[in-house]
C-alpha cells in the first residue's frame, strides 16, 4: 500500500518550519511506515534553507523503517504532485529522496 500525506502550509523559517513538522506530522508518518505501508510526503514549496531538514528528514525516515518507502515531494503544482506521486508508488527501488518540483509552475 502507498499512502499520501500532503501538508498545506508550514512556516516561512527553516528551523520553525523543522520543528512545526516534527510536532504536528512526525508521529503520523513514523505509525504509516511501521505499518507496512509506503508514505509521500508532499510539503509545500520553500526557500533554499529548507533542503536540509527535508533532505535529512527523508533519508532519516527511509533508514529508520526499510523495506517501507518513504519520499517528499516539494512543489504547489497539482499535475506535477500527481504524476511524481504516482511515479513513485510504482518505483520499488526509489526511497529517501527528497525532490523539489520546477518553481515554474
Amino acid at each position: 500500500m502507498h499512502e499520501l500525506l500532503r501538508i498545506e502550509t508550514l512556516p516561512n523559517e527553516a528551523l520553525d518550519a523543522a520543528a512545526a513538522f516534527t510536532r504536528e506530522y512526525l508521529t503520523s508518518a513514523r505509525e504509516t511506515l511501521a505499518g507496512g505501508a509506503d508514505l509521500t510526503i508532499v510539503l509545500p514549496g520553500a526557500p533554499y534553507d529548507h533542503r536540509d531538514w527535508r533532505r535529512a528528514l527523508a533519508r532519516d525516515l527511509a533508514r529508520a523503517h526499510a523495506p517501507a518507502r518513504i519520499n517528499i515531494i516539494a512543489g504547489s503544482d497539482d499535475l506535477r504532485i500527481s504524476a511524481t506521486a504516482d511515479y513513485l508508488a510504482k518505483a520499488p527501488g526509489v526511497t529517501g529522496q527528497y525532490l523539489e518540483l520546477s518553481r515554474d509552475e
